[in-house]
Protein backbone atom coordinates (compact mmCIF):
# COMPACT_ATOMS: atom_id res chain seq x y z
CA UNK A 1 0.00 0.00 0.00
CA UNK A 2 2.88 2.23 0.91
CA UNK A 3 4.55 1.36 -2.41
CA UNK A 4 1.41 2.25 -4.34
CA UNK A 5 1.28 5.67 -2.66
CA UNK A 6 4.88 6.39 -3.67
CA UNK A 7 4.22 5.50 -7.34
CA UNK A 8 1.13 7.71 -7.47
CA UNK A 9 3.13 10.59 -5.95
CA UNK A 10 5.87 10.29 -8.53
CA UNK A 11 3.33 10.25 -11.35
CA UNK A 12 1.67 13.44 -10.10
CA UNK A 13 5.05 15.17 -9.76
CA UNK A 14 5.99 14.45 -13.38
CA UNK A 15 2.62 15.65 -14.61
CA UNK A 16 3.08 18.98 -12.88
CA UNK A 17 6.46 19.56 -14.52
CA UNK A 18 4.99 18.97 -17.97
CA UNK A 19 2.27 21.48 -17.30
CA UNK A 20 4.83 24.13 -16.49
CA UNK A 21 6.26 24.10 -20.09
CA UNK A 22 6.34 27.74 -21.43
CA UNK A 23 4.29 28.36 -24.58
CA UNK A 24 4.52 31.83 -26.27
CA UNK A 25 1.10 33.09 -27.27
CA UNK A 26 0.39 35.51 -30.12
CA UNK A 27 0.41 38.49 -27.80
CA UNK A 28 4.00 37.83 -26.80
CA UNK A 29 5.40 37.41 -30.33
CA UNK A 30 7.36 40.29 -31.87
CA UNK A 31 5.42 42.11 -34.63
CA UNK A 32 6.44 41.11 -38.14
CA UNK A 33 6.65 43.90 -40.70
CA UNK A 34 4.20 43.03 -43.45
CA UNK A 35 5.55 42.73 -47.01
CA UNK A 36 4.05 45.29 -49.39
CA UNK A 37 2.94 43.25 -52.34
CA UNK A 38 1.48 46.22 -54.20
CA UNK A 39 3.23 46.93 -57.53
CA UNK A 40 5.28 50.10 -57.49
CA UNK A 41 5.38 52.32 -60.59
CA UNK A 42 8.45 51.67 -62.75
CA UNK A 43 10.43 54.76 -63.72
CA UNK A 44 10.90 54.63 -67.49
CA UNK A 45 14.50 54.56 -68.74
CA UNK A 46 15.81 57.75 -70.23
CA UNK A 47 15.73 57.68 -74.00
CA UNK A 48 19.13 57.33 -75.65
CA UNK A 49 20.19 58.66 -79.02
CA UNK A 50 19.72 56.09 -81.73
CA UNK A 51 22.86 55.70 -83.81
CA UNK A 52 22.12 54.51 -87.29
CA UNK A 53 24.58 51.91 -88.52
CA UNK A 54 26.82 53.09 -91.33
CA UNK A 55 25.91 51.54 -94.66
CA UNK A 56 28.35 48.96 -95.87
CA UNK A 57 30.92 50.30 -98.33
CA UNK A 58 30.29 48.39 -101.58
CA UNK A 59 33.81 49.23 -102.78
CA UNK A 60 35.65 48.00 -99.68
CA UNK A 61 37.92 45.16 -100.69
CA UNK A 62 36.71 45.32 -104.27
CA UNK A 63 39.23 45.26 -107.09
CA UNK A 64 38.52 48.22 -109.38
CA UNK A 65 39.11 48.19 -113.13
CA UNK A 66 40.35 51.32 -114.91
CA UNK A 67 40.52 52.13 -118.63
CA UNK A 68 42.44 55.14 -119.98
CA UNK A 69 41.60 56.54 -123.42
CA UNK A 70 43.90 58.93 -125.27
CA UNK A 71 47.13 59.51 -127.14
CA UNK A 72 50.83 59.95 -126.30
CA UNK A 73 49.96 61.77 -123.09
CA UNK A 74 48.14 58.66 -121.88
CA UNK A 75 50.72 56.02 -122.80
CA UNK A 76 53.56 58.16 -121.44
CA UNK A 77 55.66 58.71 -124.54
CA UNK A 78 59.36 59.19 -123.66
CA UNK A 79 59.02 57.89 -120.07
CA UNK A 80 58.77 54.42 -118.56
CA UNK A 81 55.30 52.92 -118.81
CA UNK A 82 54.85 52.92 -115.03
CA UNK A 83 55.61 56.66 -115.01
CA UNK A 84 52.67 57.51 -117.28
CA UNK A 85 49.86 59.22 -115.44
CA UNK A 86 47.40 56.26 -115.53
CA UNK A 87 49.92 54.06 -113.70
CA UNK A 88 50.91 56.77 -111.25
CA UNK A 89 47.22 57.42 -110.62
CA UNK A 90 46.55 53.74 -109.96
CA UNK A 91 49.49 53.68 -107.56
CA UNK A 92 48.24 56.68 -105.62
CA UNK A 93 44.76 55.20 -105.36
CA UNK A 94 46.19 51.93 -104.08
CA UNK A 95 48.16 53.90 -101.49
CA UNK A 96 44.90 55.62 -100.56
CA UNK A 97 43.24 52.34 -99.66
CA UNK A 98 41.65 51.27 -102.94
CA UNK A 99 42.54 48.17 -104.92
CA UNK A 100 43.18 49.12 -108.55
CA UNK A 101 44.02 46.50 -111.13
CA UNK A 102 46.67 47.45 -113.74
CA UNK A 103 45.08 50.02 -116.08
CA UNK A 104 43.81 49.08 -119.51
CA UNK A 105 45.05 51.61 -122.09
CA UNK A 106 43.64 52.35 -125.52
CA UNK A 107 46.03 55.06 -126.65
CA UNK A 108 48.82 55.72 -129.11
CA UNK A 109 51.15 58.56 -129.99
CA UNK A 110 49.74 60.74 -132.77
CA UNK A 111 46.09 59.75 -132.47
CA UNK A 112 43.34 62.28 -133.13
CA UNK A 113 39.77 61.93 -131.92
CA UNK A 114 38.76 60.03 -135.06
CA UNK A 115 41.68 57.61 -134.76
CA UNK A 116 40.92 56.97 -131.10
CA UNK A 117 37.30 56.22 -131.98
CA UNK A 118 38.37 53.76 -134.67
CA UNK A 119 40.85 52.08 -132.34
CA UNK A 120 38.22 51.61 -129.64
CA UNK A 121 35.80 50.12 -132.15
CA UNK A 122 38.40 47.65 -133.41
CA UNK A 123 39.86 46.82 -129.99
CA UNK A 124 37.09 44.42 -129.07
CA UNK A 125 37.11 45.78 -125.51
CA UNK A 126 33.49 45.51 -124.45
CA UNK A 127 33.85 44.80 -120.74
CA UNK A 128 32.67 47.33 -118.18
CA UNK A 129 35.05 49.30 -116.00
CA UNK A 130 34.79 51.07 -112.66
CA UNK A 131 36.21 54.34 -113.98
CA UNK A 132 37.69 55.87 -117.13
CA UNK A 133 39.92 58.80 -118.05
CA UNK A 134 39.80 60.60 -121.39
CA UNK A 135 42.51 62.94 -122.71
CA UNK A 136 42.47 63.64 -126.46
CA UNK A 137 42.83 66.53 -128.89
CA UNK A 138 46.43 67.68 -129.13
CA UNK A 139 46.90 66.01 -132.51
CA UNK A 140 43.70 67.57 -133.82
CA UNK A 141 45.29 70.91 -132.97
CA UNK A 142 48.74 69.94 -134.29
CA UNK A 143 47.33 68.88 -137.67
CA UNK A 144 45.13 71.95 -137.94
CA UNK A 145 41.89 69.97 -137.99
CA UNK A 146 38.46 71.55 -137.70
CA UNK A 147 37.27 72.54 -134.25
CA UNK A 148 33.73 71.60 -135.25
CA UNK A 149 34.90 68.10 -136.10
CA UNK A 150 36.74 67.94 -132.80
CA UNK A 151 33.61 68.94 -130.88
CA UNK A 152 31.50 66.31 -132.64
CA UNK A 153 34.00 63.49 -132.17
CA UNK A 154 34.85 64.49 -128.61
CA UNK A 155 31.17 64.26 -127.68
CA UNK A 156 31.04 60.81 -129.24
CA UNK A 157 34.10 59.75 -127.25
CA UNK A 158 32.49 61.07 -124.09
CA UNK A 159 29.51 58.82 -124.75
CA UNK A 160 31.81 55.86 -125.38
CA UNK A 161 33.54 56.57 -122.06
CA UNK A 162 30.16 56.64 -120.33
CA UNK A 163 29.22 53.33 -121.89
CA UNK A 164 32.32 51.75 -120.37
CA UNK A 165 31.03 52.64 -116.88
CA UNK A 166 27.36 51.79 -117.45
CA UNK A 167 26.41 55.45 -117.86
CA UNK A 168 27.64 56.46 -114.39
CA UNK A 169 28.76 60.07 -114.87
CA UNK A 170 30.66 60.12 -111.58
CA UNK A 171 33.05 57.52 -112.97
CA UNK A 172 34.28 59.47 -116.04
CA UNK A 173 37.24 61.86 -115.68
CA UNK A 174 38.24 64.15 -118.55
CA UNK A 175 41.71 65.70 -118.56
CA UNK A 176 42.53 68.90 -120.47
CA UNK A 177 45.19 69.09 -123.21
CA UNK A 178 48.63 70.22 -121.99
CA UNK A 179 50.33 73.11 -123.77
CA UNK A 180 53.22 71.83 -125.86
CA UNK A 181 53.80 75.38 -127.06
CA UNK A 182 56.14 76.00 -124.11
CA UNK A 183 58.51 73.14 -125.03
CA UNK A 184 61.86 73.21 -126.81
CA UNK A 185 60.30 71.12 -129.56
CA UNK A 186 57.81 73.91 -130.28
CA UNK A 187 60.59 76.49 -130.22
CA UNK A 188 62.67 74.53 -132.71
CA UNK A 189 59.69 73.70 -134.93
CA UNK A 190 59.52 77.24 -136.24
CA UNK A 191 55.90 77.59 -135.17
CA UNK A 192 54.64 80.59 -133.27
CA UNK A 193 54.51 79.43 -129.65
CA UNK A 194 51.86 81.97 -128.68
CA UNK A 195 49.62 80.76 -131.49
CA UNK A 196 50.06 77.17 -130.34
CA UNK A 197 49.04 78.13 -126.80
CA UNK A 198 46.01 80.05 -128.06
CA UNK A 199 44.89 77.08 -130.16
CA UNK A 200 45.33 74.72 -127.22
CA UNK A 201 43.09 77.04 -125.20
CA UNK A 202 40.47 76.95 -127.96
CA UNK A 203 40.40 73.15 -128.10
CA UNK A 204 40.29 72.95 -124.32
CA UNK A 205 37.37 75.37 -124.26
CA UNK A 206 35.49 72.88 -126.45
CA UNK A 207 36.28 69.78 -124.43
CA UNK A 208 35.52 71.56 -121.16
CA UNK A 209 32.20 72.88 -122.43
CA UNK A 210 31.09 69.45 -123.62
CA UNK A 211 32.32 67.76 -120.45
CA UNK A 212 30.48 70.15 -118.16
CA UNK A 213 27.33 69.88 -120.30
CA UNK A 214 27.49 66.11 -119.88
CA UNK A 215 27.84 66.46 -116.10
CA UNK A 216 31.24 64.78 -116.02
CA UNK A 217 34.38 65.62 -113.98
CA UNK A 218 36.91 67.91 -115.69
CA UNK A 219 40.52 68.28 -114.53
CA UNK A 220 42.46 71.24 -115.92
CA UNK A 221 46.16 70.32 -116.04
CA UNK A 222 47.04 72.95 -118.67
CA UNK A 223 48.21 75.73 -116.31
CA UNK A 224 50.61 73.30 -114.65
CA UNK A 225 51.98 72.19 -118.01
CA UNK A 226 52.90 75.80 -118.79
CA UNK A 227 55.25 75.89 -115.82
CA UNK A 228 57.65 73.95 -118.04
CA UNK A 229 58.66 77.22 -119.65
CA UNK A 230 60.78 77.81 -116.53
CA UNK A 231 61.06 74.28 -115.12
CA UNK A 232 62.60 71.97 -117.70
CA UNK A 233 62.33 69.01 -115.30
CA UNK A 234 58.67 68.87 -116.26
CA UNK A 235 59.60 67.82 -119.82
CA UNK A 236 60.95 64.41 -120.86
CA UNK A 237 64.27 63.95 -122.64
CA UNK A 238 62.62 64.21 -126.06
CA UNK A 239 61.96 67.90 -125.41
CA UNK A 240 58.24 67.57 -126.11
CA UNK A 241 56.33 65.18 -123.86
CA UNK A 242 55.75 65.44 -120.11
CA UNK A 243 58.23 63.93 -117.68
CA UNK A 244 57.26 61.58 -114.85
CA UNK A 245 57.28 64.66 -112.61
CA UNK A 246 54.58 66.38 -114.63
CA UNK A 247 52.53 63.19 -114.82
CA UNK A 248 52.72 63.01 -111.04
CA UNK A 249 51.18 66.47 -110.87
CA UNK A 250 48.28 65.25 -113.00
CA UNK A 251 47.84 62.26 -110.75
CA UNK A 252 47.90 64.54 -107.71
CA UNK A 253 44.97 66.47 -109.17
CA UNK A 254 42.96 63.39 -110.16
CA UNK A 255 43.43 61.08 -107.19
CA UNK A 256 41.45 63.11 -104.60
CA UNK A 257 38.46 63.18 -106.95
CA UNK A 258 38.55 59.42 -107.38
CA UNK A 259 39.06 58.75 -103.68
CA UNK A 260 36.00 60.88 -102.96
CA UNK A 261 33.94 58.74 -105.34
CA UNK A 262 35.13 55.35 -104.13
CA UNK A 263 35.63 55.87 -100.37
Amino acid sequence: MKLMSVIIGLFLLLACKKGNTTVMDNAQQKPVTPIDTAKKPVTPAKPTDTVKPKPADPNKGKQLNYIALGDSYTIGEAVNSWEAFPYQLAGQLNAGGLIINPPKLIARTGWTTSELKEAIASSGVIQKFDFVTLLIGVNNQYRGESKDTYRKEFKELLQIALNYVNGNKTRVFVVSIPDWGVTNFAKQSGRNQKVISAEIDAFNAINKEETVAMGVSYTDITPGSRLAVDDTSLIANDGLHPSAKMYRQWSDLLSPKLLQVFK
